[in-house]
């Protein structure tokens, strides 16, 4: 962890935002770290997506469609099959990692959960050996128990939310494809 924060530079290390992250980041343990990856890559999957939907997609949408009206025959077996091919074609792309987005977001809460019980298992530690139930020697477990969790639990919902409208998204453009594909000149 050290190393990765050494390639950072000075500046965005010292920054008011940059300090509070990181020590929020060391209060909920190496499980947020592990919690922070996953929501990144969700991030980028999410991104991914979004920009292929809004500018990759419609020059293939427009290309398939304008080849769809270039043909004379739009009615023949072999006409539909290859109609058939470009919506399957369309369905693999705009649907590509939409899978793995709605995994990463399931595995939120599931290290929150980790989280949490990491810390118990640390609160614990500290009455084993310290002998006492002493408030001062609990925090920084309870700490480590509570964070992870409320952490996977906004990931968890933001992510919902986010895969839900690209979902939604996705439906809408593979709708709106088929129709066009369907319809005469």
């Amino acid at each position: 962890m050290e190393l990765l924060l050494s390639l950072l530079p000075k500046a965005l290390l010292d920054s008011e935002l940059s300090v509070s992250l990181l020590s929020f980041m060391q209060q909920g343990g190496q499980i947020l770290w592990w919690l922070a990856a996953i929501v990144a890559l969700n991030i980028l999957l999410v991104t991914d997506r979004v920009l292929y939907l809004v500018f990759s997609f419609p020059k293939q949408r427009s290309h398939w469609i304008e080849d769809w009206h270039k043909r004379k025959d739009q009615h023949s077996w072999y006409a539909r099959s290859i109609r058939d091919g470009w919506l399957a074609q369309a369905h693999i792309k705009i649907y590509q990692n939409m899978n793995l987005i709605k995994v990463l977001v399931a595995i939120c809460p599931m290290l929150g959960l980790l989280g949490t019980v990491t810390g118990m298992i640390s609160v614990f530690d500290v009455m084993a050996t310290q002998g006492s139930s002493d408030p001062k020697l609990m925090a920084s477990g309870i700490s480590l128990a509570t964070l992870p969790t409320m952490a996977g639990m906004v990931a968890a919902l933001t992510g919902m939310f986010l895969h839900a409208r690209l979902l939604k998204a996705c439906q809408k453009r593979e709708i709106k494809l088929e129709k066009s594909l369907r319809s005469r000149q």
